[in-house]
């Protein structure tokens, strides 16, 4: 929007706020199934490999849909784009309400891809529909973005904890959570931007300018480069999502409203540093702000994979949360660097990004069955450690409004 209307201006501050609360209500959705897991496994009579398979369900249909991402929202825009995939993840989620209420696992499995494959282009969508506002307040936003996205999984888990601890059924919780989180949906898209900016993204206004292909971006070093440092941000936060819950369960014996107090507990720490993010990143830009993320992450996961007091692994569970935050928010900031080429360049990070959600679950599965969940997390500690050696590869691009911004630091 180039527009100097003054309702032109008030709408981006309008559409920072509705994008918000659609990365609050993608958390929200992801975070109410992701909670109930340790009952889900005591319905279903699973081991712990048996899960990991479940879970790489979704991850499966995220990988199918997320390379088509750039392509979908650069011509239906984020609006359409994000309505028709929330309903797509939506009717999954009520699916696996179904599946589980009528014992059907070939439903449940089935109805899981359906989830992935709304969840993936849902996000990828919000991600570049952020992109896009950041960029026209002319300050960093992402990071309070997933923030909210972090909201939405502390709303949901602690929904979650509560429904656990009353005993609420699994398919009635989702029923009741995923029915209104889809309503809010709908309300919420109305106050983001026009279409037309996304779609010009993929189509120059200048008839002789030229039309950059969205696939194209899968030839780019630094995409593909930033693209594995989120990789590892998603392996970092996916595996305290589908794990941390049954780790304390298992390793320490305790509840299963426990295994979500925990989960909670992980993903406040998470929304706290998102929050302190914003001003972390303007203040030392992307680089130095990832390698911290990096360096509390390794040091939280190995203290809550190998002490032996609860108290002690909760505090782990906090700098592990907390080095979780940033590396997905700065990834989909550094990759949308340039506007013409964002739509394909997110796409790409998020594909990427997106196979630690299928390499994750069934890895620390397998090896949860010979040395226990919170050992088998100590896996993780390697893609951790790759993220750390590769965060320079999110320095600003020249002349993009981040590389401004630094330059005034």
């Amino acid at each position: 929007m180039t527009s100097t209307h003054p309702r032109a201006d008030r709408s981006v501050p309008v559409a920072a706020w509705a994008v918000f609360v659609i990365f609050m209500l993608n958390g929200f959705n992801f975070a109410s199934w992701a909670s109930r897991l340790p009952t889900t496994r005591t319905m279903l009579g699973f081991s712990e490999a048996e899960m990991g398979v479940l879970l790489l369900m979704a991850a499966i249909g995220s990988l199918v849909a997320l390379p088509l991402s750039g392509w979908i929202t650069s011509r239906l825009g984020a609006r359409r784009t994000i309505v028709v995939f929330a309903l797509v993840n939506s009717t999954g989620m009520l699916l696996v309400a179904l599946a589980l209420a009528t014992g059907e696992t070939l439903l449940l499995r089935a109805a899981l891809v359906l989830v992935g494959i709304g969840t993936g282009v849902w996000d990828a969508a919000m991600n570049l529909e952020g992109a896009v506002v950041e960029q026209r307040l002319g300050r960093t936003l992402m990071p309070r973005l997933h923030a909210g996205f972090s909201f939405g999984t502390i709303i949901g888990s602690g929904l979650g904890a509560l429904a656990a601890f009353v005993g609420l059924s699994v398919p009635w919780h989702l029923v009741i959570a995923i029915s209104a989180s889809f309503l809010l949906v709908l309300v919420a898209v109305r106050g983001l931007l026009p279409d037309e900016p996304l779609v010009a993204l993929a189509s120059p206004a200048e008839p002789d300018a030229p039309r950059h292909n969205v696939f194209g971006a899968w030839l780019e070093p630094r995409t593909l480069l930033i693209g594995v440092v989120v990789l590892a941000a998603a392996l970092t936060e996916g595996s305290a999502n589908d794990w941390v819950g049954l780790a304390v369960v298992d390793g320490f014996t305790q509840t299963d409203a426990v295994g979500a107090v925990t989960l909670s507990l992980f993903l406040t720490a998470m929304t706290g540093m998102r929050l302190l993010g914003t001003p972390l990143l303007d203040r030392f830009g992307r680089v130095a702000v990832l390698r911290l993320a990096s360096g509390l992450a390794l040091v939280g996961l190995g203290i809550f994979a190998l002490v032996p007091w609860l108290p002690l692994a909760f505090f782990g569970v906090v700098l592990w949360g907390m080095g979780a935050a940033l590396g997905f928010p700065v990834g989909m900031s550094a990759a949308a660097d340039d506007p013409v080429r964002a739509a394909g360049r997110v796409s790409v990070v998020s594909t990427i990004g997106y196979t630690a959600f299928f390499m994750g679950p069934p890895l620390i599965g397998m090896l949860a069955e010979h040395v226990g969940y919170r050992s088998a997390l100590l896996v993780i500690l390697v893609p951790i450690a790759l993220g750390l050696l590769l965060a320079g590869a999110a320095r600003p691009l020249p002349d993009s409004p981040e590389a401004e911004r630094a330059a005034a630091r």
